[in-house]
């Protein structure tokens, strides 16, 4: 059955990050196991105050239901009536230190069925990287290991899912976006189930390599007290995306999912600001010049 083995990767994707990101850290993971009324549950793993993560969250969830929350059947009205189940891992990563950069990534799969039809379903996910302080190195490195994970699928899938990321993590309100992208995919059925699972196989089995150098490079990097009310400040903005727009954050909350899994990824410290701008010529500026604009980060043009 589909849903088992998706389910059985999931669930061994989660504990290999936790087991690596426990050994970067040094503070063990909570894992908090759940179960949802009506229908399903999950497990959540964090750790809050670590050494090099002031909150960091790998949440596994397998829900099911008989009627589709408003953000799921708004795009797709052929689903109504329709019983459903979705999993996926989903995880946040906040780093102390301001010069390590935050970092996103899920995997997702759902399915629809009805008596008498074929089922609808769907994978989706991809990950992507919101520094306070850029790094080319660092970016080149993210998109590099994103594009390795896609490349063997579809030479087109990095271009494609890179320009849908950076769309997707956009905060209208701002006109800006939340950070340098990475990848992003939803709705995606094409080339039949082996071709799409194998795919989400490789998003999730890239990700440790992704990041992983990345945090280590900056965690130990030396910053003060305004590298610390920058990383604040700029954490409002992912803040501001996960609660007016992303669709994963609004299918849980009126999904009647677990809010404290749901919102594990919002970040511990955060600062807004009336009107505030950075100093010309300032690091902090240099993020908004050269980093938080769509960038070909690989030179493929």
């Amino acid at each position: 059955m589909h849903t088992e083995r998706v389910k059985e990767f999931l669930l061994e994707l989660q504990q290999l990050i936790v087991e690596r990101m426990q050994q970067i850290d040094g503070k063990p993971f909570r894992r908090d196991g759940w179960e949802r009324p009506e229908g399903g549950g999950g497990l959540s793993c964090l750790v809050e105050d670590g050494d090099v993560l002031e909150r960091g969250g790998v949440n596994f969830s397998h829900v099911k239901g008989d009627k589709l929350p408003p953000s799921a059947s708004a795009h797709r009205p052929e689903l109504a009536g329709r019983q459903w189940e979705a999993m996926g891992v989903s995880l946040v990563m906040h780093p102390r230190n301001p010069y390590a950069p935050t970092v996103h990534m899920n995997v997702r799969y759902f399915v629809a069925e009805k008596p008498g039809e074929e089922p609808v379903w769907w994978f989706g996910g991809g990950m992507d990287l919101t520094p306070y302080y850029g790094f080319e190195e660092d970016a080149t490195h993210f998109h590099s290991m994103c594009k390795r994970a896609l490349d063997p699928f579809n030479t087109d899938y990095y271009p494609r899912f890179k320009q849908w990321c950076d769309e997707y993590f956009y905060l209208k309100h701002r006109k800006e976006p939340r950070g340098i992208g990475g990848i992003f995919f939803d709705d995606l059925s094409a080339g039949g189930f082996e071709h799409c699972f194998n795919l989400i196989e490789s998003v999730g089995d890239h990700f440790l390599a992704a990041y992983a150098p990345i945090l280590q490079r900056r965690a130990g990097m030396h910053y003060g007290e305004r590298e610390r009310d920058f990383q604040a400040y700029r954490r409002g903005r992912y803040v501001e995306f996960n609660l007016v727009f992303d669709r994963g954050t609004l299918f849980g909350l009126q999904s009647g999912g677990r809010t404290e899994s749901i919102l594990m990824s919002m970040p511990p410290i955060v600062k807004w600001r009336y009107d505030w701008h950075p100093e010309p010529d300032s690091e902090e500026a240099r993020l908004y010049s050269d980093f938080l604009r769509p960038r070909d980060w690989l030179g493929l043009a």
